[in-house]
């Protein structure tokens, strides 16, 4: 149930959103009621979501897991989202690394899982703002050290740049020719954390980031 809270922090569920009832999520996560409700009160206790009474479950907002925000208000323009690039290069070359070293074959099932959901919304049309944060979010998660994890999900899915710059629905088929890209550099990441290469790790994932920082002043410079 874990995804839940995945879905509040990457945007999936915005706040005002109401949860879908206890027997749908029953079904969608295979899981019994009472994982279901254990799942809203810890919610409930970070202080994501509210439940009204004989009416529902409601988004508040990612809570306060922790006092580091970016509010959306400041990736409104590319010179903001290429600062919050700079920042994940700095975090996640690294992230990468320690994935790499400490990876567990949970880890890889996940993250292939992520890599699998990026390439069916592709394959369907459809942008992949979801699973490319999940891939990431995965990553940080394999380090087995919870800040980078925590530092992730604070970010949320706002930290992918088309979040916020491309929200064009479908995606044109140059952004699709991108996305490909984007997704061949998942595969060159999860490979050498599937290696236990964390040079090999740390570099595919300079690479990666770096290379979406390039587009985006390519970007800025044609305007």
């Amino acid at each position: 149930m874990q995804a839940l809270g995945d879905r509040i922090r990457d945007g999936r569920l915005q706040a005002g959103a109401k949860l879908p009832p206890e027997g749908a999520m029953m079904e969608e996560f295979g899981v019994s009621r009472t994982v279901v409700r254990e799942a809203i009160s810890r919610l409930q206790a970070a202080g994501m979501v509210e439940t009204r009474h004989g009416i529902g479950t409601f988004v508040l907002g990612h809570g306060d897991a922790s006092s580091f925000r970016i509010p959306a208000t400041q990736l409104a323009t590319l010179k903001d989202v290429i600062s919050v690039l700079e920042l994940r290069i700095g975090v996640e070359t690294e992230s990468a690394a320690l994935a790499a070293m400490r990876r567990t074959p949970a880890n890889l099932a996940a993250l292939r899982s992520a890599l699998q959901a990026f390439s069916a919304a592709l394959a369907e049309g459809r942008d992949a703002v979801g699973p490319d944060f999940q891939f990431h979010l995965e990553i940080a998660r394999a380090t087995q050290n919870a800040r980078y994890a925590d530092l992730m999900a604070t970010l949320g899915g706002t930290m992918i740049p088309r979040a916020r710059l491309e929200a064009v629905q479908p995606p044109s088929p140059e952004a699709q020719d991108y996305l490909r890209r984007v997704n061949l550099e998942h595969e060159s990441i999860l490979r050498a954390i599937e290696q236990q290469d964390p040079d090999a790790a740390r570099a595919a994932m300079r690479t990666h980031l770096a290379n979406s920082k390039e587009r985006r002043q390519r970007i800025a410079a044609a305007r």
